[in-house]
């Protein structure tokens, strides 16, 4: 069997494709992270995770001081075994963002070689499940846009033929009852509208703001609480009719059994660099088909568009493209649908010489 040889962690920053702001941040940098393994029969494997401005170093540290130094000689094609010394190895910092991220971009390059080794891509080796995913646009929809733009964008991503469109919260319950109310008017009804707090209410307030919100028919309400308030969206989807979405901000597999089983969350929004891998990401989708419950991941849409064809249970896929500073191409469309992607591997063609020129550490 073949054994890991080489393994080396580094960090490439990539400014944001356009603003980015929410009602508690703006997203200020993608920070990296690269894992690349080699082995002893000549294979190779590249993975990823990312920070959206703050971390990306204690990340790096993690892997170089910590982490790295346990995968050489390990077989890659064990990735269940590899995920689990590494996890045991970090008991002292999981679970946590810092460690998941670590675990993330270690787990992805493995799945990489595994692929490659087996000349399938990701989505088939992964399950299977069907070649593509519906889209829904997040980039025009961010809490600074006038309720204008946000018209704009989303009659252009309806234009499109994608099926959604995202738009954020978090002015005033009525300045977010109104632009809601006026872009739901631009679009028609047939038209879906995902909104996002992200993580800015209070229980109470999250129970207000549907009331005022469930007239214009939206989607989801995504993150209207802190992640770890498994009571408070417990209430919040006893008190509306609006399905509620988690995900982006959990952090283990168990994080995402407490929420289906106390039904605290109607969609799964499970992000393969915060839940520590592809490995974690399937058993979080497995389970969420279990409660009947769909998955539409969080970011990473050029890793998502994969895993989201893996599984049976996946709704949608986030079109917010980040990669292309660093790629060589982009996910296909057709017709409101990304298509997976046919190489073996990831699926995602990196331009090393453009990763070369953004790295820095």
């Amino acid at each position: 069997m073949p054994a890991i040889s080489h393994v080396e962690a580094y960090l490439v920053d990539l400014e944001v494709e356009t603003v980015r702001t929410d009602a508690v941040q703006s997203f200020l940098k993608q920070e990296t992270v690269f894992v690349e393994i080699e082995t002893d029969d000549g294979g190779s494997g590249t993975g990823y995770s990312y920070t959206i401005g703050t971390g990306g170093t204690a990340v790096l540290a993690l892997l170089r001081d910590y982490l790295l130094p346990r995968l050489v000689g390990a077989d890659p094609g064990r990735v269940e075994a590899v995920w689990r010394d590494l996890f045991a190895a970090t008991r002292a910092t999981t679970v946590g963002a810092i460690t998941s991220l670590a675990l993330a971009a270690v787990d992805t390059a493995l799945w990489d070689w595994r692929c490659r080794d087996a000349g399938r891509p990701l989505w088939m080796l992964a399950g299977g499940a069907k070649d593509r995913i519906p889209l829904y646009d997040t980039e025009g929809g961010w809490l600074h846009l006038s309720t204008e733009e946000l018209i704009t964008g989303a009659k252009a991503s309806q234009a499109a033929g994608w099926r959604g469109a995202k738009l954020k919260i978090g002015r005033s319950p009525v300045q977010d009852a109104e632009r809601l109310a006026a872009v739901r008017a631009a679009v028609g009804p047939h038209f879906d509208l995902m909104l996002d707090a992200n993580q800015s209410l209070t229980a109470a307030e999250a129970v207000r703001r549907a009331r005022l919100l469930e007239p214009a028919d939206p989607y989801w309400f995504e993150e209207p609480l802190p992640g770890d308030d498994v009571a408070g969206h417990e209430a919040l989807v006893a008190a509306s009719s609006i399905p509620v979405a988690v995900g982006e901000s959990l952090y283990s597999v168990a994080q995402f059994r407490e929420y289906l089983h106390r039904r605290a969350a109607g969609i799964v929004q499970v992000d393969v660099a915060r839940i520590g891998g592809i490995t974690p990401w399937l058993k979080v989708a497995h389970l969420a088909e279990t409660y009947n419950v769909p998955v539409c991941p969080h970011f990473l849409m050029e890793l998502h568009v994969s895993l989201c064809c893996a599984v049976p249970n996946s709704g949608y896929l986030e079109h917010i493209p980040q990669l292309r500073a660093i790629t060589r191409h982009e996910i296909e469309i057709v017709d409101g649908h990304a298509l997976a992607p046919s190489t073996p591997g990831l699926g995602i063609e990196w331009d090393r010489d453009a990763i070369d020129d953004r790295r820095v550490r």
